[in-house]
């Protein structure tokens, strides 16, 4: 079995703003939970971890990529975007963890490239403050987004379908609901178990903007049950065999989908199937000051999440 090291990383001293998150952690458990995801998370790269995806798309299982991008970021709350003007440690800004979901896949003569992100608040649990969509295709664009507050979840969306070219959405947000598009940052439990081993929850349920999207579906909240195995099974990908923990995630009207969340920390997502054919399973993975990679030669960096390296323009 392929043990799972972390690079080694130089501890850079939290920002006043993570200092704050920190203090704010009264408890001892949460104290101690908050220091170990600052340990990690506090070291200004982002985890990048790449997949061989198989997405169902017209009748047929579709080859193609997937990424995962993890990294934290001060984020302003009055706007709902990265905090750059603004110091941290000023009111309504705060850290977030973002996700950054991207998806890549041929049909035939032309291929989807879509991304996801989830801005979940560090401090609150990984309660999500926004989530936005984008889809491409030779067809034409797609874009939605979704913005929790206190009187529900609002929404706008923009496509080139006709009876959804522009809308708005109005959700409640129940006290417990689970955004589907969050669950790889819940499921990792980078502040403590999302849950116990052998448990399970049912909790209200938003579907991902990307499955919402590709059904041409309204979206609106229905039920999930989520169970974790009760105990570590091995877990082989493309990378390695790892000790994973299962979370079975199954909603109403399904389809259900099998996490498989490494047992180690960092708890990356090895592989993730669903009963409707999809599936991504981990190839490569690092940790990177990504958007400082953007010069010529940067692309040699994808060796290290197992993707292909496009060759070189002359």
């Amino acid at each position: 079995m392929i043990a799972f090291r972390p690079p080694p990383m130089r501890f850079r001293r939290p920002s006043p703003l993570v200092a704050v998150a920190l203090a704010l952690a009264t408890s001892g458990g949460a104290r101690a939970a908050a220091e170990d995801f600052w340990k990690h998370w506090g070291d200004g790269k982002a985890e990048l971890n790449g997949y061989r995806l198989t997405q169902p798309r017209y009748g047929a299982p579709r080859p193609g990529s997937a990424v995962l991008v993890f990294v934290t970021e001060d984020f302003r709350d009055d706007t709902r975007v990265k905090a750059e003007s603004i110091k941290p440690g000023q009111p309504g800004v705060y850290p977030v963890l973002k996700l950054n979901h991207l998806r890549d896949f041929q049909t035939g003569i032309y291929d989807y490239s879509t991304m996801t992100s989830v801005f979940a608040r560090v401090s609150a649990a990984f309660s999500v403050r926004k989530v936005s969509f984008s889809s491409r295709e030779w067809c034409g664009h797609v874009w939605h987004q979704l913005l929790p507050g206190k009187d529900g979840v609002a929404g706008l969306f923009h496509s080139y379908f006709e009876g959804e070219a522009d809308g708005q959405d109005a959700l409640p947000l129940p006290a417990d609901g689970v955004f589907e598009d969050a669950l790889p940052i819940l499921l990792r439990g980078l502040q403590g178990d999302y849950l116990a081993a052998g448990a399970s929850r049912t909790a209200p349920f938003l579907p991902s903007l990307f499955s919402s999207r590709m059904a041409h579906r309204r979206l609106a909240w229905s039920s999930v049950k989520v169970s974790r195995s009760a105990s570590a099974a091995e877990v082989k990908v493309p990378l390695g065999t790892f000790p994973a923990f299962l979370y079975t995630v199954s909603p109403e009207g399904g389809p259900t989908t099998t996490w498989a969340v490494e047992a180690a920390w960092p708890h990356r997502i090895l592989r993730y199937a669903s009963d409707d054919g999809t599936e991504a399973v981990l190839l490569g993975t690092t940790r990177q000051p990504y958007w400082r990679q953007n010069g010529v030669g940067g692309e040699k960096f994808l060796r290290e999440l197992g993707l292909r390296v496009p060759s070189r323009l002359p």
